[in-house]
């Protein structure tokens, strides 16, 4: 019995940063992939593939009414970029029964590693101090009780509390936290499920001794966390930005770090490289990071484990997915937003 046709094209990725050598075993072991390595497919190769296509995995799907008629059979699109791209025409897929997947989730734990990793390091002022050690003025034994704060029993915020999320509660559970967050999509079953309360946003930036933004970009929250709402949170808090930059208006919140009110950390930037004269880069309260949440050895493998266990799930009829599923309610404020930081990543990459 011939195997199911699936299109492999990661490029702008590499195939092993997305799987590890047992994922790739099994996907490739289930289905007749066409292409499946480093470089982008051919599109000749693409083309004759079209006919016979079950599953399209790609960085950059491109997938309109026209590829569908020429690909009867496709019934799985999934991005590997990280958000659903405006290069995929989500009403033709959606009326011809076309799933399409995102691997956003996919990222939950490499980057919440890093979260954690830089709240810890903001909280106890661990940056500060070792900079202070390398001039030569550190500070011997001296509690800093205006700045530096415990995560053990910390008061955290959550702008968004998705998988990245849901992911640094886990990891934050031992410190027995008290822990808010905004998010209109969440279900309070999941809410119910961390032990988080769901709050408005005025009273999640009020109470938050350290506030995480981690909630996907969309064409409603562009520069979300502004310079009213920053002027919301406690003197001396710590800002996480992990998610996207799309989210925080930078101006804004160069100006509270400068006046030293607040406490940023922060890995995602609207402009990427950051000029070498931002001023940014001079901010003593800011610990930052170039975009590296997701960036190591293996970090995003686990992307192909779930892009496996996706394929296992609709192969066996199932509705569960652990990646993101597009869907009619929201993909008009998902589709596109993330692409300038992607495209930019991209040429980076190259």
């Amino acid at each position: 019995m011939s195997k199911p046709v699936l299109i492999l094209d990661p490029d702008w990725r590499r195939m092993d940063e997305l799987f590890s050598p047992a994922a790739k075993a099994d996907l490739f072991g289930s289905y007749d992939v066409i292409w499946g390595r480093d470089g982008s497919i051919p599109s000749d190769v693409f083309e004759a593939a079209l006919p016979d296509v079950e599953v399209l995995i790609a960085a950059s799907p491109h997938v309109d009414s026209a590829t569908l008629a020429r690909a009867p059979k496709l019934k799985t699109i999934i991005e590997v970029s990280g958000a659903f791209p405006d290069t995929i025409d989500y009403a033709a897929c959606f009326a011809s029964n076309v799933e399409v997947l995102s691997c956003a989730p996919g990222f939950r734990q490499s980057v919440a590693e890093m979260g954690l990793a830089m709240a810890l390091a903001g909280a106890r002022g661990l940056v500060a101090e070792h900079e202070a050690f390398r001039r030569g003025d550190e500070n011997w034994l001296a509690d800093h009780p205006k700045t530096d704060f415990t995560m053990y029993g910390a008061q955290i915020g959550f702008i968004g509390f998705g998988q990245i999320a849901q992911e640094l509660t886990r990891l934050l559970a031992p410190f027995r936290p008290v822990v808010r967050a905004y998010d209109p999509w969440l279900p309070t079953a999941v809410a119910r499920e961390f032990g988080v309360s769901l709050m408005p946003v005025e009273d999640v930036l009020q109470t938050s001794r350290c506030l995480f933004v981690t909630a996907s970009p969309t064409s409603e929250n562009y520069k979300f966390i502004n310079a009213d709402r920053l002027a919301m949170l406690c003197d001396h808090a710590l800002l996480v930005v992990l998610s996207r930059a799309h989210l925080v208006d930078y101006d804004a919140l160069m100006s509270e770090v400068a006046t030293h009110r607040i406490r940023a950390c922060v890995d995602v930037f609207p402009s990427e490289p950051v000029a070498a004269d931002d001023a940014i880069r001079t901010q003593p309260s800011a610990i930052l990071s170039p975009h590296r949440a997701a960036a190591i050895d293996k970090g995003r493998q686990l992307i192909g484990d779930m892009i496996v266990s996706d394929l296992s799930a609709i192969r066996s009829r199932t509705q569960s997915r652990e990646l993101s599923c597009a869907r009619p309610d929201t993909i008009d404020v998902l589709a596109g937003v993330g692409d300038a930081m992607r495209v930019a990543n991209m040429a980076k990459s190259r």
